[in-house]
């Protein structure tokens, strides 16, 4: 038992963390010590220290790539236009620009239009609202008035009153001095 397990020590030892794993599922050593990642990248391990696991990662420069490979980097074949087709492209080009101004003045219209609506809108309720206390001051100045000439048709009926009541006594008094006299 002890062997085994000094044995087993020994392989994590020699063997990178990916061999150790594939050790463990499948029993047959993997005797490649290179990593293939893509067609662009090869990964070595080197010696292998205390501290822990330790690659060179080797990237291959796009002159070593493979010829029936296409760099990602190499722009389309550019195709030859003829005058026509840049007539083409010129008109369509102008066609588009006249269409987006065209856009861009309806839009204003439509904004300068709901402006005058808006506008509008405030100017009718601000004579609304003008009418409505202009309205509301008549009112209140014709109940004033009314209020005004009640009290003082009230008030002259008072005085009439008195008035007749003043008449009324000056003649009893008259009558008693008549008769005492």
């Amino acid at each position: 038992m002890t062997s085994t397990i000094s044995a087993y020590s020994e392989k994590i030892k020699e063997m990178s963390m990916i061999n150790l794993i594939c050790s463990c599922l499948y029993p047959q050593p993997i005797h490649s010590t290179q990593y293939q990642y893509g067609v662009d990248m090869e990964v070595k391990p080197i010696n292998k220290r205390l501290s822990g696991q330790s690659f060179e990662v080797i990237l291959k420069s796009p002159t070593d790539l493979s010829p029936d490979r296409s760099s990602p980097l190499a722009s389309p074949p550019k195709r030859d236009v003829s005058l026509d087709e840049l007539q083409r492209r010129l008109e369509a080009a102008e066609e588009r620009r006249k269409i987006q101004e065209a856009e861009v003045l309806r839009h204003l219209a439509e904004r300068r239009e709901h402006e005058r609506e808006v506008l509008h809108k405030a100017l009718e309720e601000n004579n609304n609202f003008s009418k409505m206390a202009e309205e509301k001051l008549n009112h209140k100045m014709e109940v004033i008035t009314q209020n005004r000439q009640a009290h003082l048709n009230s008030m002259k009926q008072r005085l009439r009153e008195k008035e007749r009541h003043a008449v009324e006594v000056r003649r009893n008094k008259e009558l008693q001095a008549d008769l005492s006299g």
